[in-house]
């Protein structure tokens, strides 16, 4: 699971096909140092992304998959909020996912 994550934290920076989500976090989220996708469901037209950023809370972002035009959908939760009704596994990989953040923000600083 950590390797997942720290994979996932790559792609975010250093993939061109997750280029867009990057930029919506940024603009979103200017205070952003680092980041890890917690969740990703792709659904038909769009991709819902869980991301945890820094290590203080969650972006729920919906990004179109086919026009890039349309306005993304962005959502911010407290980690206690995203936390309500989550399932073990979930709750697990969040707080793997918050271990690495902490890491990297000490990195940072």
């Amino acid at each position: 699971m950590r390797e997942q994550l720290k994979k996932s934290n790559q792609s975010l920076f250093k993939s061109e096909e997750k280029r867009r989500l990057l930029e919506v976090i940024r603009s979103s989220y200017p205070e952003m140092n680092t980041a890890y996708i917690v969740h990703w469901i792709p659904e038909q037209g769009e991709d819902i992304y869980k991301i945890l950023i820094n290590d203080s809370i969650i972006a729920e972002i919906e990004l179109d998959r086919y026009n890039a035009e349309n306005e993304p959908i962005v959502v911010t939760k407290t980690i206690s909020q995203y936390l309500q009704g989550l399932s073990k596994q979930c709750q697990i990989k969040l707080a793997v996912a918050l271990d690495l953040a902490k890491q990297g923000l000490k990195n940072v600083d």
